[in-house]
């Protein structure tokens, strides 16, 4: 109990940890998952000595199947969680689930490194708290666990600028842990480059941090560590990208260019319209932003950026500024830029770190002001309620949620999207086994691959859009409400059964008359 008392956060992750434990074989595949985990089976071939003196080595190889699609896509995050995954999986868990923990564990280690920053501003409880508002929050929670590309780049660019700050600090006061911090805050940087290209903006953050640290005398050793820290980082990045091999400058560049224009032909739902992902309203952002968060967060977040400019001394301000140019950067690229997106604000998780933080000074503020104990910790829990509520209403679904400023999820669905990444998949075939006729077809609109993960013997699935001529009466479709695609694929059709929370569907079984 002592050593809880001296680390809140601790109790924290130890809830967060029994629940995912308790709830991680819930979640069904996304529209990513599969080919983005062949790849992680692949990888193996770029590190194997045989293979590169074997005569015939072919980096493509290293690829997988779906090489043309994620051959540029930094592999660094997966690189590191195959073994966890390969471990899980010989006590006998599936494949997917495996993923499934891996994700979750790792985002509670960004949990862990939110807190740890946010110590930078305010006492423990107070940072704890606000940990425990990011961790849960219904859209963060979700995706922790079904999304092995946005949550991973999060937890690693949060720990770039986390140990980048500590390492600055470290030299600024000549402590004699500057060697392991620069190893440390290198290798989170390394890492958050080598999934995104956006990595290298922690170490911006991190750089600014640094002249505003030194002083007279301690220039040399800023630029001794500094210069260290940043050919560290970029070996890690290199070793951890292959793709990145036979090339790296110029890879490098086509890399950043083609994610600043991130192309495709993805349709999203936005305010009721059906749009193109590259002809989003400029409000697209702010809007998601303000709907897709607990009500309390954006109310907490002002207030704590005020208080936290109005109370800090000068170096702790400057800390807070660039925290908030981490998330006013990226907003305003968005903002101005417009570029394609969709899939929510998913690629762009990683710039609500602060936030949080932000809502810890208020939390700090208020637990200076009520004396009572059992009354802060009501009011914390008040404050926390709607995530919890939100996340149990819609589980195994909790990245769907939309607060009740637009009514919820069910007040959200055919203006927004929600479930867009079929993971109800899972829950409507396993159903479907159960209730459908000896030899069905099923015809899958999207992603049949999802939906073989999950049938069982009796149970052949189809693709829907290449064998449509094929369909004949009696026959099942397994189709999605992502843009709306029920109310155009086969609309008169009997409904043999509903995934949906409230009254928010999220895919349907129809069967052909």
């Amino acid at each position: 109990m002592k050593k809880i008392r001296e680390h809140p956060i601790i109790l924290l992750l130890i809830i967060n940890i029994l629940v995912g434990l308790w709830t991680f074989q819930n979640y069904g595949l996304s529209w990513d998952e599969p080919l983005f985990y062949d790849y992680a089976n692949a990888l193996g071939y770029a590190y194997s000595p045989a293979e590169w003196f074997s005569g015939d080595f072919n980096l493509e190889n290293a690829f997988g199947s779906s090489g043309t699609d994620h051959a540029n896509r930094g592999p660094a995050y997966i690189l590191l969680a195959r073994p966890a995954v390969s471990l899980i999986e010989s006590f006998g868990v599936d494949n997917a689930p495996a993923w499934h923990l891996v994700n979750f564990l790792t985002f509670q280690l960004g949990v862990y490194l939110l807190y740890r920053l946010a110590k930078k501003w305010m006492s423990k409880p107070a940072a704890v708290v606000s940990a425990a508002l990011f961790a849960w929050q219904p859209l963060l929670w979700g995706h922790s666990f079904i999304n092995p590309k946005d949550p991973p780049f999060l937890v690693f660019f949060l720990g770039a600028v986390c140990f980048g700050f500590e390492l600055v600090e470290s030299i600024a006061e000549n402590k004699n842990n500057k060697i392991s911090k620069t190893i440390l805050s290198a290798f989170f940087l390394g890492i958050a480059t080598s999934i995104r290209v956006l990595g290298p903006l922690a170490g911006v953050l991190v750089g600014f941090y640094a002249l505003s640290q030194i002083r007279k005398g301690t220039l040399v050793t800023f630029i001794k560590h500094l210069f260290a820290y940043a050919l560290l980082t970029i070996l890690i990045a290199f070793i951890c990208w292959p793709y990145l091999w036979t090339n790296p400058i110029q890879k490098f560049i086509e890399v950043f260019g083609f994610m600043s224009d991130n192309p495709t032909q993805l349709k999203v739902l936005f305010l009721g319209n059906i749009y193109l992902a590259d002809e989003l309203p400029r409000r697209y952002l702010p809007v998601l932003l303000g709907y897709t968060l607990t009500e309390p967060v954006w109310f907490l977040s002002v207030t704590g950026l005020c208080l936290g400019f109005w109370k800090s001394n000068i170096k702790q301000r400057f800390a807070l500024a660039l925290a908030l140019l981490w998330f006013v950067i990226p907003a305003i690229y968005v903002v101005l830029r417009s570029p394609p997106m969709y899939d929510g604000f998913r690629h762009f998780l990683f710039m609500l770190p602060p936030i949080f933080i932000f809502t810890g000074v208020v939390f700090e503020k208020l637990f200076e002001i009520l004396k009572s104990c059992w009354v802060t910790i009501s009011l914390a829990a008040l404050l926390l309620a709607p995530g919890i509520l939100g996340a149990l209403q819609l589980h195994p679904y909790e990245y769907a949620y939309y607060n009740s400023f637009t009514g919820g999820t069910s007040g959200a669905f055919r203006t927004y999207e929600t479930e867009f990444w079929l993971t109800c998949y899972r829950e409507a075939v396993l159903e479907f086994n159960q209730k459908a006729p000896r030899d069905t077809q099923l015809f899958v609109r999207r992603e049949p691959y999802i939906a073989q993960y999950y049938a069982g013997a009796n149970i052949t699935i189809r693709d829907y859009r290449t064998e449509f001529g094929k369909i004949s009466s009696g026959d099942f479709v397994l189709v999605n409400t992502r843009t709306n695609e029920d109310l155009k694929t086969f609309h008169d059709a009997p409904v043999f059964l509903t995934v949906k929370r409230g009254t928010a569907v999220f895919c349907e079984i129809k069967q052909i008359p």
